[in-house]
């Protein structure tokens, strides 16, 4: 048995005084300092830091380590000029992206706290990297194709990649389903991918509405797409509309990221179907896509949580680069209620998205935490959620299933 106390300890939502986390693998007690201390004399304790705010650790739920090696490689500013520099660049991406990068990529999320991730992975080249990293990992194997042609050789290929995923549900990998986007998944082969998640009941993640271009691709079979797909696939048409292919995830809640371009319509759609949204300001900004309204999933009352996305559209995985990026972004918001809003959207709000025992500082969860250290003594409860963005780049101690690994 070890214990761990901070001055504040994050609990659902609130930050109590003088607590006490008594845990193994799993927490097993949660309470005043004092009385976990007469309860579990002979446990361990934990060296105590000043100013500390003990919280779940952080879940990352939209990564892709694929590609992680990218630095100035990629043309940022504008959606589709940073997509033709993936076409062009992808091979050599691919190739210098190895494993090992790869796990430096996965210790740089756990040195921000981040104590689970879901991988979005397009190649299956980050398999290794994820079962070898000490984080809990949903592996969000991804579809793509939009050319009738290859579709079957392509579907063929996910389900292989899928299959080897799931060979490790024991290495706190969890297998999963992403589908690429509207634009790039034809939607024959899109129903074959839903309905293998519902039969495998596993997590559904997609790509929706990242950018302007997507928009009037989708809506008008116009715009910068346009020359895009008569240039690489012959295709002067939208496979799908946006209509038609949110309806495809009906009855099934689906983990959509980006929204961007998203209108009324759609998000009131997302919310009826209690789907819920990954929401990636860095990423956004430097593809120039746009700015998530969360007001209005507020509104809505559609969850959404906090990514990173990659490095192939964003410069660290650091999560408290976006958890700051975003409460610079959202300037019209009040500023201590949005930070609260996005340290539940990395903590519990993301845990709930990813089916994961986790986000909680309560008793029978896993006993995953991140402990940071402030600069100094907050004079109010009601600031810490802001300190903690603002303050905070890598976390003191960190914990998985009750094991120290910083």
């Amino acid at each position: 048995m070890k214990m761990i106390a901070a001055d504040y300890t994050y609990i659902n939502g609130e930050y109590k005084k003088e607590f006490a986390v008594a845990f193994d693998d799993k927490i097993v007690a949660v309470a005043p300092f004092r009385e976990i201390i007469e309860r579990y004399p002979d446990a361990d304790l934990i060296e105590q830091l000043h100013h500390s705010v003990l919280y779940p650790g952080l879940i990352n739920t939209h990564v892709h380590l694929e590609f992680s090696t990218n630095k100035t490689t990629l043309k940022y500013g504008s959606f589709i000029p940073w997509l033709y520099s993936v076409i062009e660049d992808r091979n050599h991406l691919a190739e210098t992206c190895t494993t090992e990068r790869m796990e430096e990529a996965c210790h740089a999320m756990l040195e921000s706290g981040i104590t689970a991730f879901g991988a979005i992975s397009s190649m299956g080249l980050d398999l290794d990297a994820c079962v070898t990293a000490p984080q809990r990992v949903v592996f969000f194997n991804e579809l793509i194709g939009s050319n009738p042609q290859t579709v079957d050789a392509l579907y063929s290929d996910f389900i292989q990649r899928y299959n080897s995923s799931a060979a490790y549900t024991q290495e706190r990998v969890t297998p999963a389903i992403a589908i690429h986007s509207p634009y790039s998944v034809h939607p024959i082969v899109l129903k074959k991918a839903v309905a293998f998640a519902k039969e495998k009941k596993s997590l559904l993640s997609a790509h929706f509405l990242e950018s302007e271009a997507e928009r009037q691709w989708l809506d008008h079979s116009e715009g910068a797409f346009r020359s895009f797909f008569e240039s690489f696939f012959n295709q002067s048409k939208a496979v799908t509309t946006i209509e038609e292919y949110l309806s495809q995830f009906d009855g099934y809640p689906t983990h959509f990221t980006h929204c961007v371009q998203a209108k009324k319509k759609e998000l009131k759609k997302i919310a009826e179907e209690k789907h819920t949204i990954a929401h990636c300001p860095r990423s956004n900004r430097l593809l120039g896509c746009g700015k998530l309204d969360i007001g209005k999933l507020e509104a809505l009352d559609i969850p959404f949580s906090l990514a990173t996305d990659g490095l192939s559209s964003n410069h660290s995985l650091n999560l408290f680069d976006e958890l700051r990026a975003a409460l610079m972004m959202h300037y019209e918001m009040n500023l201590h209620q949005l930070s609260r809003q996005l340290i539940r959207s990395v903590t519990s709000e993301a845990a709930k998205i990813l089916k994961l025992d986790c986000g909680y500082i309560a008793e029978g969860y896993e006993a995953d935490f991140a402990l940071i250290q402030l600069p100094e003594e907050p004079k109010e409860e009601g600031d810490i959620a802001l300190w903690t963005i603002l303050h905070t780049d890598k976390v003191a101690q960190l914990f998985i299933a009750g094991e120290r690994y910083l």
